[in-house]
């Protein structure tokens, strides 16, 4: 059995349903916060809900009780820990979020792996650990120490901690550093959801550092089948010539390796929704960075992993979607952040 955390979430709603695909039996965990529209996340577990080999369990990550009784209720073999706070810009707003979630809340996930001895822990980690680094493209063997927003240390934080149980207690663990994931049922507060809310709008839509950025976008499709193949590949301890046993631990960067200039991306957004966007140019935000780029020659090599979606084709799907989930005049996009 595998526990999906952030079951209900973009990444999770869309690993789930291939796990169960797969033949998996797959617990979900989450706890429908605000953060953005909660009637999408609803939606998800609805889908979700039609599939019989998938059981949902409502709560938080912060609450050590509940999280040890999903643990003793179900005992996971695997656990994929999704679940955080997310967000660069609200992290500013609201950083008694991040803490909650995405320490205390991995906390008590690292201590019940301890306590059930789970053979594999695949958690969230993110490409802003990469913070204010200069060298291109980004590579896990680069020093990760100027992080430029409380959600970036908070995600370096959780790969220190995974590679301390990891040390202590053999708990193998496996940190993915994601980059830029898109595509349909993806999350509003992401720029591409909010530009084609604007764009359809006719509306204004901010572009930060004058346009002058680029992003490695990485369809979700690319993302899921990255971490399905990583389920049965967990890592094993290794000894050093010089007698050291290394923990059982490992970091992957997953991304596209393919960084696209952020007024290309819009571009071709524009073209699928057949509408010309307003731009309103802005200066740099707090806690953002220029570019993100993925070097992914460890986990191609490690399990095969290699993204084939175009930002043509993932566009396309995502604003396929889109139409069609907002199709009537009672359904509109909600940003609560």
């Amino acid at each position: 059995m595998i526990l999906v955390t952030g079951a209900a979430g973009f990444i999770g709603f869309h690993l789930v349903h291939k796990l169960l695909d797969e033949g998996q039996i797959v617990v979900g965990l989450d706890n429908l916060n605000d953060y953005y529209d909660v009637q999408l996340k609803k939606d998800r577990l609805a889908q979700l809900g039609k599939r019989p080999s998938f059981h949902f369990v409502e709560g938080d990550l912060e609450n050590a009780d509940a999280v040890n009784s999903l643990f003793e209720a179900h005992k996971p073999a695997v656990v994929i820990n999704l679940a955080a706070q997310a967000g660069v810009r609200y992290s500013l707003e609201n950083p008694s979020a991040y803490i909650s979630s995405n320490i205390v809340g991995f906390t008590n996930i690292l201590e019940a792996c301890r306590t059930y001895k789970v053979k594999h822990l695949i958690y969230a980690s993110s490409s802003s650990v990469y913070g204010l680094n200069k060298k291109i493209p980004f590579s896990v063997e680069d020093s990760v120490d100027h992080p430029a927003s409380l959600y970036a240390a908070t995600k370096k934080s959780n790969e220190l901690m995974a590679h301390t149980y990891s040390h202590l207690f053999g708990i193998p663990s496996t940190g993915l550093r994601f980059f830029t994931v898109y595509g349909p049922w993806g999350r509003p507060d992401m720029a591409y959801f909010s530009f084609t809310q604007k764009i359809l709008q006719g509306k204004p839509i901010a572009v930060f550092n004058h346009g002058d950025m680029r992003r490695d976008f990485t369809y979700i499709d690319d993302i899921v089948e990255g971490i399905v193949r990583l389920v049965d590949h967990p890592p094993q301890s290794k000894t050093g010539a010089d007698g050291e046993k290394a923990a059982p631990y490992s970091i992957y960067n997953i991304g596209n390796n393919k960084p696209v200039p952020l007024m290309k991306f819009i571009q071709v957004l524009e073209d699928c929704l057949g509408q010309k966007a307003v731009i309103d140019f802005q200066p740099m935000q707090p806690g953002d960075v220029k570019e993100t780029f993925a070097d992914i020659d460890a986990l191609a090599k490690e399990v095969g992993f290699a993204p084939s979606t175009s930002i043509e084709v993932g566009l396309k799907r995502f604003v396929e979607w889109y139409t069609e989930y907002y199709k009537t005049s009672e359904k509109s996009v909600t940003q609560t952040r």
